[in-house]
């Protein structure tokens, strides 16, 4: 026994070392990519950078409106007057000879490497949780049980070594910045620090619009608590240990904290106010908020930019007719709206997953996705690794979303570049992707509910032993 858990140990020691050997190695993969980043040109796929997501339109904004013109003038700039004062400056900044933009690359890195840190601490917490769990269910002995695995490191590794993360850090997407204002807003829920939580959540939302979804989940983290089983569940097993004991001590349910959720709608009025006089003070001269609303989120809900990416909007509006415009855009708009809540009924005992969900569906039916938004919602995939263990079709989707990745460079190049294909070959690839991701929601839903009923019958059978 004392050779057994000195194994342990040492090997829990290592543990640390190999994850910070691997995130050091992904910061340097980085640095390596971004010097070549002129010859690797990823700042033009329209995979990597939308019209909300690009730095080059970000340095055209920056330019107008050092040239005392408005930021928004002319259709290019579509993003946050916040992050345009934050980066627009390092856009023009060169060290030594090297590209305006290597700044900006920088940045990037260092938003990349803050979001797996705290995916990592959410992890660390929903591992707690689920060992906890699993330990008052009957279903593990002893808290250092080797079935679980690590999900914060493998989460945030996820997230440092994925093509989809590495290809926005070194295009130059913003979807960093806006990937750790999510993140952030998470960890915030999670480790019950409401004010980074409204914070997170209030500049996602201000920089994408979509994250305001989140608002559900959080909600959930903050009154119900981390992911757990069904609380029936619970009380069955309390119901279990009391008969065992003869007693008749009443269950009683688990109260909502009134008061943190309270708390957290406070920090979220202040925040957005502190945010929205801001954005006024920086379009002062240039119509104030109510041109900021129009450019920004009026551009993402009417979807005047009909340029090619690797959602389905685009060429459906370039093709339907404009007397129908309308009534689809509400069609597709309010698809996501639907789904909100009969998700949150039947996941509201799991608050994190159901955030991933919620990121998930948003990133298949916003106006313009990137990949950035698949690389946030597969790193909080793997925070649940020790649920979805079993789930089927893994390897399906991992072929599937790597033929994709590989497709859509070809089919656009023979699109625009060579002319021998036209529209259709690169809106099949969207229309594959877009169903791949779908499956992807599917089975990791059915996954999870699976992993629940199969709590649920251990736990009977458990019972039905004590008994």
């Amino acid at each position: 026994m004392k050779k057994d858990d000195g194994e342990m140990a040492e090997e829990e020691k290592k543990k640390p070392c190999r994850f910070w050997i691997w995130a050091l190695s992904s910061v340097a993969f980085r640095l390596i990519l971004i010097s070549f980043a002129g010859n690797l040109n990823l700042s033009s796929r329209p995979e990597v950078s939308t019209p909300l997501t690009s730095i080059r339109r970000l340095a055209e904004g920056y330019w107008l409106k050092q040239a005392s013109m408005s930021p928004y003038a002319g259709s290019m700039y579509h993003g946050s007057p916040l992050l345009l004062s934050l980066l627009g400056p390092l856009t023009v900044q060169r060290i030594k000879g090297q590209p305006s933009h290597l700044l900006c690359s920088l940045v990037f890195v260092v938003a990349d490497v803050l979001s797996a840190m705290l995916l990592r601490g959410i992890g660390q917490k929903l591992q707690m949780a689920y060992g906890l769990n699993a330990r008052l269910l009957g279903l593990l002995k002893t808290p250092r049980d080797k079935g679980i695995l690590p999900s914060g490191d493998i989460a945030a590794l996820v997230y440092l070594w994925n093509p989809f993360t590495i290809a926005c850090c070194v295009g130059l997407s913003t979807s960093p910045i806006e990937n750790l204002a999510v993140i952030s807003a998470l960890y915030g829920a999670v480790t019950r620090k409401v004010p980074l939580a409204a914070f997170g959540l209030v500049m996602a939302t201000h920089l994408s619009l979509y994250p305001a979804t989140l608002t559900i989940p959080i909600i959930f983290l903050l009154g119900y608590g981390l992911d757990a089983p069904p609380l029936k569940l619970f009380l069955q097993t309390k119901k279990v240990d009391n008969e065992d004991r003869s007693t008749s001590k009443p269950t009683t349910r688990l109260p909502f904290l009134w008061k943190t959720v309270i708390h957290f709608v406070f920090w979220l009025l202040l925040w957005s106010l502190c945010v929205l006089v801001l954005c006024a003070l920086s379009l002062t001269k240039y119509g104030g908020l109510e041109e900021m609303f129009n450019r920004t989120y009026g551009f993402i809900l009417s979807i005047e930019d009909l340029s090619p990416n690797i959602g389905v909007f685009w060429y459906f509006f370039a093709e339907v007719f404009d007397f129908f415009r309308s009534f689809f855009l509400i069609v597709f708009h309010v698809n996501i709206l639907f789904m909100l809540l009969p998700l949150a009924i039947r996941l509201k005992h799991r608050p994190c997953f159901l955030a991933f969900i919620y990121l998930a569906i948003s990133s298949i039916l916003k106006s313009y996705p990137s990949v950035g938004d698949s690389a946030l919602y597969l790193s909080l995939w793997a925070l649940f690794v020790n649920e979805l263990v079993d789930m089927k079709f893994s390897f399906f989707l991992f072929c599937g979303y790597l033929g994709i990745s590989l497709l859509s460079p070809v089919m656009h190049n023979l699109w625009i570049w060579r002319g021998t294909g036209n529209a259709n070959f690169y809106f099949g690839n969207a229309i594959g992707y877009a169903c791949f991701q779908i499956v992807f929601v599917v089975e990791s839903v059915s996954a999870m509910l699976n992993h629940d009923r199969a709590l649920k019958k251990c736990n009977s059978n458990h019972g039905e032993v004590k008994k």
